[in-house]
């Protein structure tokens, strides 16, 4: 199949096998909610009534008082008192396997690709890392919403669209599901189009 390139006539020929595959709604969901999960910090704690400090004596007695029955001021019912569920540090990372996530990115690709979401530069060319020439670019190419995917460190490229709000540029390793769903059109270096079938293959 074939990318359309967007400075220049023409288009790139790519694999089918990691551009032209069916779109896998389930496994795409679980991947990104994996992925999700898996940078949650997952250390939120409380105390229980055990825990929390006091509370060795019955603070008043059982009868007379005219009050409900207490037998600890640290009870979950008292200001001060511990969690009736405490929360605990815990672990949210799901198990994705490596043929898994990888069909996701695949999956995802092939579905940028059929519904022409998916576009390829020979590369972008910064006189200088400007963020007002990268929005001329990026405008000039009818692209608000971009994700660009580079196949080397260009910090020129960085420092150009690290302040616009709807731009993020990474590089092939760090290609992740949640970053291709989260832009309306994604950008492809063909250096990087090249790296991602070889990953894929």
């Amino acid at each position: 199949m074939q990318l359309k390139l967007v400075n220049g006539s023409g288009a790139l020929q790519v694999s089918e096998a990691a551009f032209g595959t069916k779109f896998n709604e389930a496994l795409v969901h679980q991947v990104i909610t994996a992925y999700q999960a898996a940078g949650r910090a997952g250390t939120k704690a409380q105390k229980s009534r055990a825990e929390v400090r006091g509370g060795g004596r019955k603070p008043y007695a059982q009868k007379g008082t005219g009050q409900a029955r207490a037998g600890s001021n640290r009870s979950p019912i008292w200001v001060g008192g511990g969690k009736t569920f405490a929360a605990k540090p815990r672990d949210f990372t799901q198990k994705v396997n490596r043929k898994m996530y990888r069909g996701a990115i695949r999956s995802m690709l092939s579905e940028l690709a059929r519904t022409e979401r998916l576009l390829v530069t020979d590369g972008i060319q910064l006189a200088a890392p400007k963020t007002r020439l990268l929005a001329q670019q990026l405008k000039a190419w009818e692209l608000p919403s971009v994700l660009i995917v580079v196949e080397a460190s260009d910090e020129k490229l960085v420092l150009a669209a690290r302040n616009l709000p709807h731009v993020e540029v990474i590089e092939v390793p760090a290609l992740n599901p949640l970053s291709l769903a989260a832009y309306d059109k994604v950008l492809m270096t063909v250096g990087a189009v090249k790296l991602i079938e070889e990953r894929l293959q």
